[in-house]
């Protein structure tokens, strides 16, 4: 069985969470996703999410194509969740080109690219004006 993971914070979950989770799920036999605790987005975006962690968890579980769902509390943990997952695809948006490479001794990385011209931070920033 190949297990493919991924990791996001999923807020306000839009049409370009979806394609890239079921492209990510394409990839393999088995989706795990790593949501991003309500602490970590604070304190990597300095703001919280719209909606807390268990929403966003539940929201994710609820996709027909995950199979598991899980909290990333630290972006320092990255190589810890993988090897207790047994992932051997690590699948992240294009956005993040490079950045997990150094994870290739463990598993394959791979990048998608993202549904152009969709973004949470945008669609905050609409909402907001």
């Amino acid at each position: 069985m190949k297990k493919v993971i991924t990791f996001g914070t999923f807020d306000l979950f839009h049409i370009g969470h979806l394609n890239i989770l079921k492209r990510a799920a394409e990839l393999g036999d088995y989706l795990i996703v790593g949501v991003s605790t309500d602490k970590l987005n604070y304190d990597k975006k300095g703001r919280n999410p719209i909606y807390c962690q268990n929403s966003r968890a539940e929201i994710i579980q609820a996709l027909k194509f995950v199979d598991e769902v899980f909290f990333e509390e630290s972006l320092e943990k990255k190589r810890d969740y993988i090897l207790k997952y047994k992932a051997d695809i690590l699948v992240m948006g294009n956005d993040w080109e490079g950045r997990f490479d150094e994870f290739q001794d463990v598993c394959e990385v791979g990048y998608l690219q993202r549904t152009p011209s969709i973004s949470t931070t945008e669609i905050i920033e609409i909402i907001k004006e």
